[in-house]
């Protein structure tokens, strides 16, 4: 009797299922902060820049384009020209983008937010802005919050947050989420790394606070635990919820795969379909190995919990990211500088990987990419 063909291994142009979401194949756009709204006439709403940035990723193949971190609180914003998903207003201009890559793609783009809480790194000028640092009150800059009172390197020391603070910033990103949902986004991704709200909770050398909110593993989850039950209930079932962590803090004493593997069980618990593992961010001088594919390790260690996981970090090539999926050491591979050099990223590694993903029919003519 002839045994069966075993199915073969997923590769980077293979769909994925979340939920009830289908994606047409495993290259993912990462999040990627533009710094490019108005903080006077319109603070936190999306122009015509995020139109074109997101709507190329669409043209050019991808099949999820995750957002910049869109803050859920105008406190939580990184600098005063982020974008924000806390108002009718900004949640309006987002839908406009929706409906622009549901409409042109020709692969089935389909698109995440971000829902993100800087904390103490809040308040910061933007990076091509020609200054460093915190923004005082007095230059459009507002009090930040943390974990404790203790600053980011040079940045202005935060206010350590109370129940009632923490009580807020969880119902904030519920709210976010629900809107999040009426603006048209397919998914949301919880932002809990880089050294930001959430992360500042989750790192022991950040979160020293001695209350249920730190301390042991559990209390140092318990934030971004209550985050994704938040935001869980404020979206539909069929809809599929994303983490991004910091699996790695880079420093001895600090958050590490072993950790990280342990949140991302917790988070499937509680609501989280698929974590996207990305590194460090929390200490402002951490040693940080950086090099091609730096981080698929993590992702890897990550998705030992059982949870599907995205690898991302220096993947520029198609062979790179084809040989990630096939190895199974991710699940998805998100794309940022790369995507940023050729916005048709997508198509160009499917051509070299001789996959057929259909072009826009108004780049037809361009042939082979």
């Amino acid at each position: 009797m002839t045994k069966p063909t075993p199915p073969s291994t997923p590769g980077l142009f293979d769909p994925i299922t979340l939920r009830s979401l289908v994606l047409p194949h495993r290259g993912w756009v990462a999040a990627m902060c533009q710094y490019s709204c108005d903080p006077v006439a319109a603070p936190g709403v999306p122009t015509d820049w995020h139109l074109v940035h997101l709507g190329q990723f669409a043209t050019g193949g991808a099949a999820l384009i995750i957002t910049e971190a869109a803050a859920v609180s105008r406190e939580g914003m990184i600098s005063p020209r982020d974008a924000g998903i806390y108002t009718r207003e900004q949640a309006e201009a987002w839908r406009r983008i929706n409906d622009f890559v549901h409409r042109h793609s020709a692969v089935g783009t389909r698109t995440a937010v971000q829902l993100a809480h800087a904390g103490r790194k809040a308040s910061t000028y933007w990076p091509f802005s020609g200054v460093h640092g915190s923004v005082p009150v007095s230059a459009g800059g507002w009090e930040t919050l943390g974990p404790t009172d203790a600053a980011f390197g040079s940045y202005e020391p935060p206010r350590a947050m109370t129940e009632e603070d923490i009580a807020a910033v969880i119902a904030d990103f519920g709210a976010a989420a629900a809107l999040a949902v009426d603006a048209g986004f397919d998914t949301l991704e919880i932002h809990a790394a880089h050294g930001y709200l959430l992360h500042q909770f989750l790192s022991p050398l950040v979160n020293t606070r001695t209350d249920r909110w730190g301390g042991s593993e559990e209390n140092r989850f318990r934030l971004t635990l209550e985050v994704i039950r938040s935001v869980r209930a404020a979206i539909p079932a069929t809809m599929p919820l994303l983490l991004r962590i910091s699996a790695s803090d880079w420093a001895v004493g600090g958050l590490d795969g072993a950790v990280s593997a342990r949140l991302a069980a917790r988070a499937a618990e509680v609501g989280v379909d698929f974590v996207d593992v990305s590194s460090g961010g929390a200490l402002p001088a951490a040693s940080i190995p950086v090099g091609p594919g730096y981080q698929v390790g993590l992702a890897e260690e990550v998705r030992s919990s059982g949870v599907p996981t995205g690898a991302v970090g220096l993947i520029s090539d198609a062979g790179q990211a084809d040989a990630v999926i096939r190895a199974g050491q991710a699940d998805v591979v998100l794309i940022a500088r790369a995507a940023l050099r050729d916005p048709h990223w997508w198509m160009r590694a499917a051509h070299e990987l001789g996959h057929d993903l259909v072009a826009a029919p108004q780049y037809e003519r361009a042939g082979a990419f």
